[in-house]
């Protein structure tokens, strides 16, 4: 007991969910009699279930990936994993099945608001006993009440978008390398050309700060229970308007963040716009029409401060000039109507 009880301390001290998944994958292959471990993300792709592995044993080292599932190769409907499959459709905390002679897996869905993104498999060559059973399951529910704990800890109360913190650990980590995990053992994969992308136009990362037009004003007029209302449909908008790994945080007051991920920049500007477009057209309860100004600048070049001071620059100029409207940083620079500021470390010179 004493090696898994080692390695139940060292992943209780992760702070971050790939890591902790690939923690806890090491944890269970210490075990006896384990073939194989694997990290499985569920998710849908045109209302078809999939699956695919994130993360599992490759050379004898435990790899992860942080990729766009609905482009991995490796992905596979979930009709191919019958026992699973009919464990998610009743709920179920686990499900067992030898898919041939030698072969015994174990899948746990990890359940986070009722909904299951993520399960473990585990393998062995043999049948599972009832104590073999009653360690992994003490495992995973340390693992699944610990990624609870983190979830929670990332998340704003009000909307359940990831909150200012989340983003100043994930944003200093990832913006300067493609928001891949800057870990090793982590690999990170091409996407395929995007539907109304130039031809050579690079893929990037960006980020958008988003603003809610006359917010303060919906406070005044209506009092913050609708002002409330209106952040929390925002945020569905949000949501709704970007990919599953594209990664949305809300900073604050009316304020929002959006990390685009492996994307163009004419793609980017018509997410966004599809996105202000949205919010203009939406019809919110008592309040009626709201809309929201963004800037955004691309994350390959600068420091994460320096990053965000220009996404502000532009979307302060798209509220000095009219709201409604979505303002790239580069062009506002290139036209003359923004100058570049100047950065020395930490302090910034205008």
């Amino acid at each position: 007991m004493k090696p898994i009880l080692q390695n139940l301390v060292e992943m209780t001290g992760h702070r971050d969910h790939l890591r902790l998944e690939v923690s806890v994958l090491s944890t269970l292959q210490t075990l006896s009699g384990i073939v194989e471990v694997r990290a499985l993300e569920l998710f849908t792709v045109d209302g078809v279930a999939h699956v695919r592995p994130r993360s599992w044993v490759e050379d004898g080292q435990l790899v992860s990936t942080d990729s766009e599932a609905a482009a991995d190769p490796r992905r596979e409907t979930l009709e191919k994993y019958p026992a699973l499959r009919d464990c998610v459709a009743s709920q179920g905390d686990s499900a067992l099945a030898s898919p041939r002679r030698g072969r015994h897996v174990l899948w746990l869905p990890v359940w986070m608001h009722d909904k299951v993104t993520t399960c473990l498999e585990i393998t062995q060559s043999r049948a599972f006993s009832a104590h073999k059973l009653e360690v992994l399951k003490g495992v995973f529910q340390v693992y699944q009440n610990y990624q609870s704990l983190l979830d929670y800890s990332e998340r704003d109360a009000l909307t359940g978008l990831f909150n200012r913190k989340t983003f100043d650990e994930q944003f200093s980590r990832h913006a300067l390398n493609g928001l891949s995990s800057g870990r090793p053992g982590t690999v990170t994969e091409s996407l395929p050309p995007e539907e109304g992308s130039q031809p050579g136009e690079p893929v990037q990362q960006w980020l958008a700060v988003v603003d809610i037009d006359h917010f303060k004003q919906v406070n005044d007029r209506f009092g913050h229970l609708y002002g409330d209302e209106v952040l929390i449909l925002i945020a569905n908008i949000l949501r709704s308007s970007f990919r599953s790994h594209d990664r949305i945080f809300r900073f604050g007051g009316e304020e929002f963040v959006v990390l685009l991920r492996s994307t163009t920049l004419s793609t980017a500007h018509k997410v966004f716009n599809r996105f202000r477009l949205a919010v203009q057209e939406y019809n919110f309860p008592q309040v009626g029409q709201v809309t929201v100004s963004l800037g955004f600048v691309s994350t390959m070049q600068g420091s994460p401060v320096e990053i965000l001071g220009q996404a502000d620059q532009a979307l302060y100029y798209a509220k000095e000039h009219g709201r409604n409207q979505v303002c790239f940083y580069d062009d506002l620079v290139a036209s003359g109507q923004l100058a570049a500021k100047v950065a020395n470390d930490d302090v910034e010179l205008f």
